[in-house]
């Protein structure tokens, strides 16, 4: 059995995801085959691998680093919130159920099986699996059926290194903490701590980390700095920046992009490769005056198309969509945003609400199928080639006589497609750049060797250099090739706990 790792964080959004890939990038440098591996993603920001699987973006850009083809074992559990209090369940890359939070939690004693068969099989094909915890470690409420931190350590044997956020502040008690709430069981396989997001002078925060080893028996393996820009296929929307822009124009104008920021937004990384070009301000609204100097506004993805919409009435944003159109402005619809275009909704599948009307503003009707679509789709607009994916239950109807733009429709200075990850298409992104400043009279010229895919390179090599750089790399060998060292001290209260 190969090698492995568990990543955990004392807090959602603690750096868990980008360290994952970070020692995934450092590894395949070396020549070593490495898998990266997320039991349970809670996540709307997903995509389709290429045989057909749907799973959290994250772990597709984890593959990305680790420099392999993304898979469905490497996240055998998404969870896709939808509702106040609902979230549909997609098992090896495929929807199975709808469920509530209470009414998840039987299906778990299933699904830890599904994942340990996922992790043994990753480990049979690569060297090392570097794997991504969850939220926390340490929901002492959910303990006994955790199938994503130390339910799934314990049952695979897994090495443990907890990541903390020094810039929310509280380092040290968020990581001694962590371990002094778990059971014995689990403070066994914990065996150091990373700090992440330092800013300032290590040698300040020394005898901090001399205290917090003396206290745990644990050391730190690492101090990682504060490291902006990279912008790298979030899992949260919670995470998604007010406001993103690139290097200045290479024209006189800038262009100035407007994402609806929906409830219920999914697959935001849409919008990445248009954050990365030079002159391009993106920004998220939630208010109808931040449309109103806008040059492109954005309807993005949405995990609950119907209630989104009803909340882009209720903000008045849904008004200023329609009064922008009326002047010509240009509007892209993507996916969620493309079926809130269209004249007609019917969804019998997620709101269960019936036909409802949309914004009227493309030739086209919806009508939800229960039946996921998930490809891999290409194609052509504006004379470009476009690879894309799509995720959805509404399937768009297009009147024949509209005129196509991808798999949808254009009506005068609005577009809407079904497809993601169209914009991340170099040609395709600065043919439509160049659309959206023809039809707002901007004199903004489209960067001509903006690369995105080089982007993300540059980026995931950058978490590399993080890891090798500011990381006991030496120490993240041992662990991952030896297991957690015997003999580590059980901290109290947690040591007189137990899982059950």
């Amino acid at each position: 059995m190969s090698g492995a790792l568990l990543v955990a964080g004392t807090t959602s959004d603690a750096g868990k995801s980008v360290v994952t890939a970070g020692i995934c990038r450092w590894l395949a440098r070396q020549g070593v085959s490495v898998a990266p591996f997320k039991a349970q993603n809670m996540s709307n920001n997903s995509m389709v691998t290429p045989d057909g699987a749907e799973i959290g973006r994250a772990q597709v850009m984890q593959a990305a680093a680790a420099r392999v083809q993304p898979e469905a074992a490497m996240n055998p559990v998404l969870l896709k919130p939808g509702g106040e209090n609902s979230s549909q369940v997609v098992v090896l890359g495929r929807p199975v159920a709808e469920v509530t939070a209470l009414s998840y939690r039987p299906m778990k004693a299933m699904l830890l099986e599904q994942v340990l068969e996922s992790l043994t099989d990753l480990r049979a094909r690569f060297d090392v699996v570097v794997c991504e915890g969850a939220g926390s470690p340490t929901e002492i409420n959910l303990r006994a059926d955790d199938i994503a931190n130390m339910g799934l350590a314990t049952a695979a044997g897994l090495p443990v290194l907890v990541v903390g956020d020094i810039d929310r502040g509280g380092v040290f008690a968020a990581l001694h903490g962590t371990v002094a709430l778990m059971p014995p069981a689990d403070q066994r396989l914990v065996a150091g701590f990373l700090v992440n997001k330092f800013r300032g002078d290590v040698r300040l925060l020394r005898p901090g980390l001399d205290q917090l080893t003396a206290l745990t028996g644990r050391p730190t393996l690492g101090v990682l700095p504060w490291l902006g820009g990279l912008e790298l296929d979030v899992e949260d929307s919670l995470n998604v920046p007010v406001a993103s822009s690139g290097a200045p124009p290479v024209g006189d104008d800038v262009l100035r992009v407007s994402v609806a920021r929906l409830p219920r937004l999914s697959n935001f990384t849409d919008l990445d490769a248009l954050a990365a070009e030079p002159g391009v301000l993106v920004r998220y609204a939630t208010r109808p005056e931040e449309l109103a100097d806008a040059d492109l506004v954005v309807l993005p993805g949405s995990r609950a198309t119907v209630a989104d919409l009803s909340w882009l009435r209720a903000t008045g944003l849904a008004d200023a969509v329609l009064r922008r159109v009326a002047e010509g402005a240009p509007v892209l619809g993507i996916c969620g945003g493309h079926q809130m275009l269209a004249r007609t909704i019917t969804d019998e599948v997620e709101s269960r609400v019936g036909t409802v009307a949309g914004l009227g503003l493309l030739p086209a009707d919806v009508r939800f199928a229960r039946e996921k679509t998930l490809a891999r789709p290409m194609g052509r607009a504006l004379g470009e080639t476009v690879h894309g994916y799509e995720i959805h239950h509404g399937v768009v109807t297009v009147d024949g006589d509209a005129e196509p733009f991808l798999d949808g429709a254009r009506a005068g200075a609005v577009f809407g497609t079904t497809w993601h990850g169209a914009l991340e298409n170099d040609g395709f992104r600065r043919a439509f750049l160049a659309e959206v400043a023809g039809i707002t009279g901007r004199r903004f010229v489209p960067a001509p060797d903006t690369d995105f895919a080089a982007v993300r390179e540059d980026r995931l090599d950058r978490l590399g250099d993080l890891i090798a750089e500011h990381a006991d790399t030496d120490a993240l060998w041992r662990l991952i090739e030896t297991g957690p060292p015997a003999g580590l001290p059980l901290l109290p209260p947690g040591a007189g706990f137990s899982c059950r």
